[in-house]
């Protein structure tokens, strides 16, 4: 087998802001694993510098991973790859994350099936995805959720964790009463404020929260599990597979992301020991690309919920595969991930 990886800047369809901040652009860095019979493997990482990665980080140690990758020597070897990439660098998930993409797609197009098939998942299951309405001013916000229902999508997660939040929400309610609200505040409230928002986003139809208080706070977390009105989930409070049983007892959902924990086959881990702790289990994403997401939406039938839409925030975006159109997750008829770069 043979490696390469290359750093792409992606911009942002307008500005992209959450509780921490905003941006117009992100940075990722496509994998490519290729076999000696010419087939090529895609993946990509998207790093986040709340999880202490960055394309910098990422691009550093690519090449010791991807030395990993060629020690074995074998594309089937999926397991053996994944225990040497953790043995090899133990932090970095989202540049783990990019080659067990890559190789997972590389293995499953030279078996001529899709990653799914090889999962042994039944697409038909996926749920449909959310689409992110971020942080505005409530009359954009309310455009925002109102184009996406217009364009089919049903399901709508709203960015809160400001000093607005229940005008941002009862916008968007009143511009799409008929879809399902989900609301993330990415850990900007206090436990009191979470209980008490808690109270009128449940007035409002909303589903659910995820992360309401920051990660450091589990005690918090706690007390907004016992006493909040919806079902709480958890993101930043849930990054590996350790945190699965040190979040089981307060709250109801545990947002998974492939950058996160660093890989598809420690994801299905974490979804089976969600299971076994009698959580729920979301698939989320970052803002990232279809080099990417398109390995996530082959483990869409194992969730209960999904968050897949990072790749439609972009102005553009170079890679196409599984398509989210209206929402619903539709896999493409190619073996792999189904992604290929869009010439």
């Amino acid at each position: 087998m043979n490696t390469n990886f290359e750093r792409l800047g992606l911009s942002i369809d307008g500005e992209f802001a959450i509780s921490r901040g905003a941006r117009t652009d992100v940075e990722t860095v496509v994998v490519r694993v290729c076999d000696d019979a010419g087939q090529t493997g895609i993946g990509a990482a998207a790093p986040t510098a709340h999880y202490g990665e960055t394309a910098d980080t990422v691009t550093a140690v690519l090449p010791t991973l991807l030395d990993a990758v060629e020690g074995v020597d074998d594309p089937l070897a999926l397991g053996r790859i994944e225990r040497r990439l953790r043995g090899t660098i133990r932090d970095n998930p989202a540049a783990r994350a990019a080659v067990s993409v890559a190789c997972h797609d590389l293995a499953t197009r030279r078996l001529g099936i899709p990653l799914y098939r090889h999962l042994g998942l039944d697409p038909g299951r996926a749920p449909p995805t959310s689409y992110t309405v971020a942080i505005d001013e409530p009359e954009a916000m309310a455009d925002t959720a109102e184009t996406a229902v217009g364009e089919g999508y049903g399901i709508l997660k709203v960015k809160l964790g400001t000093d607005r939040d229940r005008e941002r929400v009862e916008a968007v309610r009143a511009a799409a009463p008929e879809a399902t609200i989900r609301v993330d505040a990415n850990e900007a409230w206090a436990p009191p404020e979470a209980v008490a928002k808690s109270e009128w986003l449940a007035d409002l139809g909303v589903e659910f929260v995820e992360q309401p208080v920051p990660a450091e706070n589990p005690e918090g977390l706690r007390r907004v599990h016992e006493r909040s009105a919806l079902p709480v989930a958890a993101d930043e409070s849930c990054v590996t597979l350790p945190d699965v049983p040190r979040v089981a007892d307060r709250v109801d959902i545990v947002n998974l992301k492939l950058m996160k924990c660093g890989g598809i086959r420690e994801a299905v881990r974490m979804v089976h020991a969600a299971r076994a702790h009698g959580l729920e289990v979301m698939l989320g994403c970052m803002v990232e690309s279809t080099a990417s997401i398109a390995a996530a939406c082959h483990l869409a039938p194992l969730m209960d919920y999904v968050d897949l839409d990072g790749a439609l925030l972009l102005a553009e975006d170079p890679y196409e595969g599984p398509s989210y159109a209206g929402g619903t997750v539709a896999f493409p008829d190619r073996p792999g991930t189904g992604v290929r770069s869009i010439e």
